[in-house]
């Protein structure tokens, strides 16, 4: 492997290019992980990457050096440390990255429940719904504009390796969803005059979830069946948007379970 430690090298500039920008992403329908337990989970549950980033250091430890064994011919990329440092948005980078081709949804059409989010521009609340949304066995996640770029490097640690159990729909058209969905839809908001406790979620549900600020669009709550709130304690008024999905979902599951188990 030949060592890459200038930053005017075209190899580490269309790296640096693919980290940080999501239009980039999916003009390329490739993405870049950083990490063993990422660059793994691919591996694992989707297949080879398109290339292997390793640094310096990440060279001489056991855990790295065996994954790229695990690769097998897959291309390696040798970064100098300060290089790959550069490269991360980590405060002590983990030495291993590799470029990947994303996963494409195989259908527009969700079997079972799923999940809209409208303009949820924090990476880290997009990351924790996904890996929410995987924990309950939910498939199908539709991103409408606005949204966190599902691909980028902050909504791929903040989900852990869950964006390999998901179909992802980035730019969905939302209005065009609801209006179709043949199971319930609901919203899920504080204004609400409904609790979540008291709805059936028995059959196919799509979720609805706003951004923190601005909260779902008029439009699209207008359009769903049902607006529900989670019950908050005395002098509360606010849920992160992520924890209320976490909620949701798993009332959902807790229902279904209970239904299977009776």
């Amino acid at each position: 492997m030949k060592l890459i430690s200038s930053r005017a090298n075209p190899g580490f500039k269309q790296l640096r290019l693919l980290a940080e920008d999501a239009r980039e992403q999916r003009r390329t329908g490739t993405a870049l992980l950083e990490g063993a337990h990422l660059v793994s989970a691919y591996r694992d549950k989707i297949g080879l990457p398109e290339q292997l980033i390793v640094s310096e250091h990440g060279a001489t430890q056991a855990e790295i050096r065996a994954l790229c064994d695990s690769l097998g011919s897959v291309e390696t990329c040798l970064l100098s440390d300060s290089l790959f440092k550069a490269l991360s948005d980590l405060v002590a980078p983990t030495g291993v990255a590799a470029v990947i081709r994303t996963p494409q949804a195989t259908t527009d059409e969700s079997r079972g429940s799923c999940v809209l989010l409208d303009a949820v521009q924090d990476a880290g609340n997009v990351g924790s719904i996904l890996r929410s949304a995987a924990a309950v066995g939910i498939k199908d996640i539709y991103l409408g504009p606005g949204c966190a770029g599902v691909w980028t490097r902050r909504v791929l640690r903040a989900a852990q390796g869950a964006h390999f159990d998901l179909q992802l729909h980035e730019q969905a058209d939302l209005e065009n969803l609801v209006a179709r969905f043949t199971g319930s839809t609901v919203a899920a908001t504080a204004n609400a005059a409904e609790s979540l406790y008291g709805q059936d979620l028995s059959g196919r549900v799509a979720w609805l979830f706003g951004s923190e600020g601005s909260g779902i669009s008029s439009v699209l709550e207008a359009a769903v069946a049902r607006r529900v709130n989670i019950p908050l304690a005395a002098g509360s008024n606010s849920l992160n948007v992520a924890a209320a999905a976490a909620i949701c979902l798993f009332e959902e599951l807790r229902q279904k379970n209970l239904k299977h188990s009776h």
